[in-house]
């Protein structure tokens, strides 16, 4: 239940306009990253691409050493699992009904949900801790449950590559800490390689053991938390004075924003 994702040199962009530039990216199989950035960035773009939704002008993508390019959409259905932003679901579905979408790679046309089916659902369920309302109307979750049932659904799909494009946003402080905890989780006990675009700093330098950072069309910078967040790569890829400061509670950066009036002051 992993993967080693390999960017080559690839380059990508919307008409004229370049968005990712000679990006070269190596994820091992059982890592654990954040993809961190300012919006236009291409974090989205670069996800798209690893998922093999997005072919790129140039370079090349490898899943485990083969070009994803020539990965069949099956097997990539199978193998890569891609959480979105938002996922509008317009019909009343129970939140089982929900996560049983993700065994469709599996499904043959003429039969129903197997017995394999059936087992991946259940353990994506218990994963999350989902399967305690498994019966309800998704419409009727919270945001923070509706969240860790969108990350079921990937997981019944028993990915290898799991990609997440702003898993917490719109969640309040305490549901975004449970669902990046439960991704590292998730990644510790399996295995799972995962790759994820967070927005705010301080959660992906405390869940986070990789930070790579996007920045005029390349990776800017790549590494620990500790290596990677600092006041300097915050004002050059943000344009954001910040006072980069110890956490209290864990071995990871902590990012204080400055106010204008405040911006000549100090900053490691």
């Amino acid at each position: 239940m992993s993967a080693h994702l390999r960017f080559l040199e690839v380059s990508f962009g919307y008409g004229s306009t370049t968005v990712l530039d000679r990006i070269n990216l190596d994820l091992p199989p059982g890592s654990l990253a954040a993809l961190i950035g300012p919006n236009g960035a291409g974090k989205t773009t670069l996800l798209g691409l690893a998922s093999g939704t997005l072919r790129p002008r140039a370079g090349t993508i490898l899943l485990d050493g083969t070009d994803l390019a020539r990965v069949p959409a099956s097997l990539r259905a199978r193998r890569i699992a891609l959480v979105p932003q938002s996922l509008m679901i317009p019909f009343a579905f129970t939140v089982r009904e929900v996560v049983a979408l993700g065994r469709t790679p599996y499904l043959h046309p003429l039969r129903g949900e197997s017995a394999a089916d059936r087992a991946a659902i259940e353990q994506a369920l218990e994963l999350t801790d989902t399967a305690r309302f498994a019966r309800r109307c998704i419409h009727d979750l919270s945001g923070g449950e509706r969240q860790r049932v969108i990350i079921a659904l990937a997981l019944a799909q028993e990915p290898d590559l799991l990609l997440l494009d702003e898993p917490t946003a719109n969640l309040d402080v305490a549901h975004q800490l449970t669902v990046l905890e439960l991704i590292r989780g998730l990644n510790r006990r399996t295995g799972l390689t995962v790759l994820a675009a967070i927005h705010d700093l301080n959660l992906a330098a405390l869940c986070f053991e990789r930070i790579l950072v996007l920045g005029g069309g390349r990776i800017a910078a790549d590494g620990p938390p500790r290596a990677v967040i600092t006041a300097d790569l915050i004002r050059a890829v943000y344009g954001q004075a910040a006072q980069v400061i110890e956490h209290p509670a864990a071995p990871v950066p902590l990012v204080a924003l400055l106010p204008r009036a405040a911006r000549n002051g100090p900053a490691r």
